[in-house]
């Protein structure tokens, strides 16, 4: 976006300055918020003009950013307490629910070029419903990039002495450069570091296939270190399902990347979908693979380092290193995790810019940049590192899987059912314009499932519902969205009819741009409304921060749309 000429408004306010003739008040943007090649379409849908990576390049991108390794902890402490058996079922059931739900958000992300947010909008939220969700996403964000950030100020502490609240600081810092520039650094950094992450996965396997094959049947009659035993337990079945299904959000860093996927055509049709499967949902079956290499690795170095530092990632790829690397396996293993922590904490700093970004948007309407809110969600991170949270893993991710799942699968309901059967609009409408501030298709199913499936997490419903609290979550969300939608009639999906932005618009029609009346700057049909208040279009961004229209638009009589001539403008 560019700014605009004179009056100027406060460049973050949502309210512009008024017109000394009298006129239409026109807003300018701050710098930082002007400049998409930083700002990304932060609170806006991609504009085909604006995707100008190719299939492989973005799906490459959005798999660089699952080279975390909290995969690793979140394994050995599922397999560490609940033995091989039970754990292992439940990272196998985990990852199926998660790639199951995904499929439907990343299509919908890629072919609708929006984020998690805006798809949570119009898929059963409504404008202000989907604000809650904006903090469950930003919490994702920040609470693994603090796990993350642990991870890296562990290896930084083995290697070269650091201490441990000198290193969360310094894996805060070292991320800010590269997510203030945005998705072109991003790519970047992803495709440059990925041939040291792989090497470095695959070596300790590698390794322990040729120095200590016995170690792998050894590992599948482990019985923990809490007393689970070898065998199948329900409860630790359960239990640890739920802790597996914390990553369940991870769908919207992938979402993220996933909203600058080309326009999908007959002649790229096959890469496309091939692409959106294997960097949406797809990142579960490297996840999975990763959390049980990660309770191996644990396992095997158990009786050398202690329970204790078996739980932190790097110890384990020492000790995995040391038969054919000697005295320098610490630094190797060290550089590795590093390089993992990098990748998968941009992502996390970058996702995290954009979720306070949609929240405060809404709440304040102002919007100084995404860039500033970096600084917000790292500042909580590092609070939460500085607070020692690696040591409260299990608990932390169990809570927060319950309302992860409830708005996952309340999303996905709506996608794969509502959708297809009539109950809801079989596009995606993101824009304050055209919606209800909360929709309870699937904002209240997520309120229900999540406030039901909590209380059985503390167990107030007894043992078995305390174990089995995020299925509860799951099938609640997944039964009440459509019985919602289909007992209300869909009527609170949009708050009055948008002709020129429905399902079936060409890809020229979508192509070709119109000017704000408001900012003056044009912009791709999806992300414009017909706007009264200030009589004629408005860009999606200008309208989610105007204070002052009181929502004339959404408040016509039923069946009478509000349309605002729209001059229509080519691109090149």
């Amino acid at each position: 976006m560019t700014e605009t000429a004179v009056p100027h408004a406060d460049p973050a306010s949502g309210s512009p300055a008024s017109g000394p003739d009298g006129r239409a008040p026109k807003r300018s943007y701050a710098k930082l918020a002007a400049d998409e090649s930083r700002e990304d379409f932060s609170l806006r849908y991609a504009p085909h003009s604006y995707r100008r990576w190719s299939e492989t390049t973005v799906a490459s991108t959005a798999l660089g950013g699952i080279a975390y390794l909290a995969d690793f902890a979140i394994g050995a402490s599922i397999v560490f307490t609940y033995g091989f058996t039970s754990g292992l079922a439940s990272i196998l059931c985990a990852a199926t629910i998660i790639f199951t739900t995904g499929i439907p958000i990343a299509r919908a992300c890629a072919k609708y070029g929006l984020d998690m947010d805006l798809i949570t909008r119009g898929a059963g939220f409504g404008y202000f419903g989907s604000t809650l969700t904006s903090l469950i996403y930003a919490s994702f964000t920040f609470i693994f990039f603090a796990l993350e950030g642990s991870i890296m100020a562990q290896a930084m502490h083995e290697v070269v002495g650091l201490p441990l609240p000198i290193g969360y600081l310094v894996t805060t810092l070292i991320v800010i450069p590269i997510v203030f520039r945005g998705m072109g650094a991003l790519a970047k950094v992803q495709a440059w570091t990925q041939p040291i992450w792989l090497i470095g996965l695959v070596l300790p396997f590698v390794i322990l296939l040729f120095d200590s094959p016995g170690s792998f049947g050894d590992f599948t009659s482990f019985g923990g270190t809490e007393g689970a035993g070898s065998g199948f337990s329900w409860i630790g079945f359960g239990l640890g399902t739920g802790v597996a299904l914390s990553l369940i959000a991870q769908i919207g860093e992938q979402a993220d990347y996933l909203r600058f996927m080309p326009a999908k055509t007959e002649a790229n049709r096959k890469r496309w979908n091939l692409a959106v499967l294997a960097a949406g949902p797809g990142w579960v079956i490297i996840g999975a693979a990763k959390q049980l290499g990660g309770a191996l690795l644990a396992f095997v170095a158990l009786e050398a380092v202690g329970k204790t530092h078996a739980l932190e990632p790097i110890a384990p790829q020492v000790e995995a290193l040391k038969p054919w690397l000697g005295s320098v396996a610490l630094p190797v293993a060290a550089l590795f995790v590093v390089v993992s922590q990098i990748k998968i904490n941009v992502t996390n700093a970058y996702s995290g810019s954009l979720s306070w970004s949609n929240f405060f948007s809404r709440v304040t309407h102002r919007h100084p940049g995404r860039v500033w809110y970096i600084f917000l969600n790292l500042a909580i991170a590092l609070t939460l590192m500085e607070l020692n949270m690696f040591a409260a893993l299990n608990k932390l991710l169990g809570f927060y899987s319950n309302v992860g799942i409830a708005w996952i699968v309340a999303v996905a309901a709506d996608l794969v059912i509502n959708k297809r059967v009539g109950w809801s609009p079989k596009y995606i409408e993101f824009k304050r314009a055209y919606l209800y501030a909360v929709n309870p298709a699937g904002f209240g199913a997520m309120v229900v499932a999540s406030t039901v499936s909590i209380l059985a997490f503390f167990g107030i419903f007894g043992e078995y519902a305390e174990a089995f609290s995020t299925f509860i979550a799951a099938g609640l969300a997944l039964v009440l969205c459509p019985l919602i939608a289909w007992a209300t009639k869909g009527r609170y999906y949009l708050a009055r009819p948008n002709p020129v932005n429905g399902p079936d618009v060409e890809v020229e029609d979508i192509t070709a741009t119109h000017v704000c009346t408001v900012c003056e700057t044009a912009y791709e049909l999806p992300d414009i409304a017909d706007c009264p208040a200030h009589s004629g279009p408005i860009c999606s961004l200008c309208c989610s921060l105007d204070a002052d229209c009181g929502d004339v638009c959404t408040k016509q009589p039923t069946g009478e749309p509000v349309l605002m001539p729209m001059p229509e403008v080519r691109t090149p």
